[in-house]
């Protein structure tokens, strides 16, 4: 991950409702869930304030907003949280192995490395 794009990231979940949002995604699966779910979690309403955190997950790469129906489903992106946990520990214990086989998250059904999602 460029510094670029860490920086985009970590700025998009520097606000108290996206990082809820974010977190509340990662829970959710890689199947996601819909803007009104989302929002009856949070307590809220399905608004333009909502679509905006959400729209702003998506552009730092952190969020896949997909499109069913009269629906969009917005999930975590594990790859790109994966790329971001690695940037941030890459030199964790002194540059040197931390025991640690296989990195990240990767729930059923999640793209991993790069591969698209089902």
């Amino acid at each position: 991950m460029e510094i670029n794009a860490a920086l985009k990231a970590l700025a998009a979940l520097a606000q108290d409702t996206r990082l809820r949002v974010f977190r509340m995604l990662v829970q959710a699966g890689p199947e996601g869930l819909a803007v009104g779910r989302i929002a009856e979690r949070l307590g809220t309403q399905a608004n333009g304030r909502l679509s905006f955190h959400l729209k702003e997950l998506v552009h730092a790469g952190l969020v896949t907003a997909t499109p069913s129906g009269r629906f969009i489903f917005y999930a975590a992106n594990y790859p790109v949280m994966n790329e971001l946990l690695e940037y941030l520990t890459a030199y964790c214990c002194a540059g040197q192995s931390c025991g640690v086989e296989e990195r990240g998250c990767h729930p059923a059904g999640s793209s991993i490395e790069g591969e698209s999602r089902v």
